[in-house]
C-alpha cells in the first residue's frame, strides 16, 4: 500500500521562491503585551524541541509571507506564500465557550469594576485568567489538544513553519486588539462590555425597583406616574439668572485603571529598532507625568491655608 499523500516528497520547484505578496502581514513583534506573549509561548509549547521551524516561522511573519488572515469564533484562517507558486492555506481551531461558561466570566468580570475600565482602555487586566478559571476554563489554550492546526502543506510536523508563521501574525494581533481573542473564544467585543455593564447594572435596578415600591402615586393598570414640571412666569433677563448659590463643586481627580493603553494600541511604529516597545519604554514616564500633573491640579483646587493633607 502507498502511503497517504501527505507523506509524499515534498515537491521542489527548480526557480527561486516566490515573493511575498504585497497585500502579506509583516509582522514587526509579537508578544509585546503580556496576552500576547501568552499566546506566543502556547505555540512554544506545542513545539519545545523543534527550536528550527519557530525561527523560520518567525522569519516568515517577518518578511510579510502570511496573508488574507481571518479571526472568527473558534476558527482562524490564513495563507501562507512559501516555496511553491500556490499559498498554503492553514487553519487554527479553538473551542468556542458555550453560552452557560460565558454567563460565569462575566459574572466574574463584573463583580470587579478595574476589568471593564481597563478592556475599555484597551488593555486586557493581568488577572483576567481568575474569571475564567472561576468558570472552570481558560481564555488561553493550555494544554497541546486545547489548540489544533492544519496546513495544506507536505511537511508532517506540528506545527510546520507555515502555521508558526500564523502563529506569531496572530499574537500580533492579539497585542493591538485584546478583544480578537475575546472574538476567537466566541463573544465580540461589543457582546463582552455591554453584558459586563448590564451585570453591574443589575444590582442598582433591583434597588431602584424596591426603592420605589412603596411609592403607591401609580396610573391605572399599575405603571408609575411620569413626574412633569409647569415653569412658572420669568422675564427673559432671568433665563441666565442663577435662583439661589450655586452648589460647592468637590471635584476628584482618578488615576486611569491602565497607563499608556494608547501606546500600547498603536503597537510597534515601522522602522522602531529598540529591544522594549514604545508602551513599555515610555509608559513610565507617562505614568510619571500623569501623576505629577494629578498632584498639581488637586493642588491647586485645594482650599487656601491648608496642605495637601
Amino acid at each position: 500500500m502507498s502511503p497517504p499523500a501527505r507523506w509524499a516528497p515534498f515537491p521542489r520547484e527548480a526557480g527561486p521562491k516566490p515573493p511575498p505578496p504585497a497585500r502579506g502581514i509583516r509582522m514587526k513583534r509579537a508578544g509585546a503585551t503580556w496576552w500576547g506573549k501568552r499566546w506566543v509561548e502556547a505555540l512554544e509549547r506545542m513545539a519545545p524541541d523543534d527550536a528550527g521551524r519557530l525561527a523560520r516561522g518567525r522569519t516568515y511573519a517577518r518578511t510579510g509571507r502570511t496573508h488574507d488572515l481571518t479571526v472568527k469564533p473558534g476558527l482562524v484562517t490564513a495563507r501562507v506564500t512559501g516555496s511553491q507558486p500556490r499559498p498554503y492555506k492553514v487553519i487554527l481551531t479553538i473551542a468556542r465557550l458555550d453560552d452557560a461558561t460565558w454567563a460565569k466570566v462575566i459574572a466574574a468580570m463584573a463583580k470587579r469594576a478595574s476589568f471593564a475600565a481597563e478592556l475599555l482602555a484597551g488593555q486586557m487586566p493581568e488577572d483576567i485568567e481568575s474569571a475564567f478559571q472561576s468558570a472552570g476554563t481558560s481564555l488561553f489554550p493550555e494544554r497541546p489538544e486545547d489548540l489544533t492546526t492544519a496546513c495544506s502543506c507536505p511537511d508532517m510536523a506540528n506545527p510546520c513553519k507555515h502555521v508558526a508563521a500564523t502563529h506569531y501574525v496572530l499574537g500580533e494581533a492579539f497585542d493591538k486588539d485584546p478583544f480578537l481573542l475575546f472574538e476567537l473564544r466566541g463573544r465580540t467585543r461589543e457582546q463582552v462590555i455591554e453584558a459586563i455593564r448590564a451585570a453591574r447594572g443589575a444590582p442598582a435596578r433591583a434597588r431602584a425597583k424596591r426603592a420605589g415600591a412603596g411609592k403607591g402615586a401609580s396610573c391605572a393598570g399599575g405603571a408609575p406616574a411620569i413626574a412633569t414640571v409647569t415653569p412658572g412666569k420669568m422675564a427673559a433677563k432671568d433665563y441666565d439668572a442663577w435662583r439661589e448659590a450655586p452648589p460647592a463643586l468637590d471635584v476628584t481627580l482618578e488615576p486611569p485603571a491602565a497607563h499608556a493603553a494608547l501606546l500600547s494600541q498603536l503597537g510597534v511604529p515601522p522602522g522602531w529598532t529598540e529591544e522594549r516597545s514604545p508602551a513599555d519604554l515610555f509608559g513610565p514616564l507617562l505614568r510619571a507625568a500623569s501623576e505629577r500633573a494629578r498632584e498639581i491640579a488637586m493642588a491647586e483646587g485645594a482650599p487656601r491655608g491648608r496642605g495637601r493633607g
